[in-house]
C-alpha cells in the first residue's frame, strides 16, 4: 500500500463523481493496491476494507481525524479530532471458523463484504435489507442432527446473528460517543470511513485544482509539473503569488 499522490487524488475524485459509495471505497483500494484484483477487493469483508482505508487514509492525510457533527437536541456545532490508532482493531485471522449458538440452533455464518451490500443497496426497507444481508452470510444452520432452513430461523436467532457478527468485526462499525458543550447532550455517530474519506478527499482535490489553477496562471507551467511538486515546494510558491 502507498499513500495517494495528488494525481490520483484527483483521478479518484473524477472518477468517483456518478459511482455509489461502495465503488469509491473499492476505488481507493485499487489505486492502493495496485497487484490485487477487482474481485479480491470485493470479497474483502468490510472490516477488512475499513481496516485497510483507515491505514490509507493514514498515510495520505496523517493520523488525525477531523470533523464535526450538530447536537440532536440543541443543534450546537461540535468539533472533534481523534486519532486514526484509536479506531484500529487487531487484525483477524482470515478463515477463522465463525460460529453461533443460540436456542439449540448451531448457525455457521461468514462476515458481509462489498457485494453483500451492493445487493441490498436497491431495497428501501431497512428491516428487509438487513434481513438478506444476514440470509446471505449464513453458511449452513443444524438443529440438533438436522439441517435448517435459514427462512425458518426465528427473528431471536436473527437478532443474536447480527449482534454476534457487529460483535466479532468491530472494525466495521466505529461509533464515536460525542458531548455537547452547550446542553450535555450525549450522542453517538457511526463513523463511515468509505464516506468520511471520500469527503476529505474531495476536500483535497478541490483545493489542489486551485493550486494548479493560481500556479499555472502564474508561470504557465503544466498540470502534470505542479502536482509533481512537493507539498512544501507547491506552498512555498502559492506564498509568492499571493505575496
Amino acid at each position: 500500500m502507498h499513500a495517494l499522490s495528488p494525481r490520483e487524488v484527483l483521478c479518484l475524485w473524477e472518477w468517483g463523481q456518478d459511482r455509489h459509495p461502495l465503488e469509491r471505497a473499492l476505488g481507493f483500494l485499487a489505486v492502493a493496491y495496485p497487484d490485487a484484483s477487482w474481485e479480491e477487493l470485493v470479497h474483502l469483508n468490510i472490516g477488512q476494507r475499513d481496516a485497510r482505508l483507515l491505514t490509507l487514509r493514514e498515510l495520505t492525510l496523517g493520523p488525525r481525524l477531523q470533523g464535526f457533527d450538530e447536537c440532536p437536541r440543541c443543534g450546537e456545532r461540535l468539533e472533534f479530532a481523534l486519532a486514526v490508532a484509536d479506531f484500529r482493531s487487531p487484525a483477524r485471522v482470515d478463515g477463522e471458523e465463525r460460529r453461533l449458538e443460540v436456542e439449540g440452533f448451531e448457525v455457521h455464518f461468514r462476515l458481509p463484504n462489498s457485494l453483500d451490500l451492493a445487493t441490498v443497496a436497491r431495497y428501501e426497507d431497512p428491516a428487509k435489507a438487513h434481513h438478506r444481508l444476514l440470509r446471505n452470510c449464513i453458511l449452513e444452520v443444524r438443529y440438533g442432527e438436522e439441517s435448517v432452513e435459514v427462512d425458518g430461523l426465528p427473528e431471536s436467532v436473527h437478532a443474536a446473528l447480527a449482534y454476534r457478527m457487529e460483535e466479532v468485526e468491530s472494525q466495521a462499525n466505529l461509533r464515536l460517543e460525542l458531548t455537547c458543550s452547550e446542553c450535555e447532550s450525549v450522542w453517538f455517530v457511526l463513523l463511515d470511513i468509505a464516506s468520511f474519506f471520500w469527503g476529505e478527499i474531495s476536500v483535497l482535490a478541490k483545493r489542489l485544482l486551485r493550486d494548479v489553477h493560481n500556479l499555472a496562471r502564474a508561470y504557465g507551467w503544466r498540470e502534470a509539473d505542479i502536482l509533481a511538486m512537493s507539498a512544501v515546494r507547491r506552498g512555498f510558491y502559492l506564498e509568492i503569488v499571493a505575496g
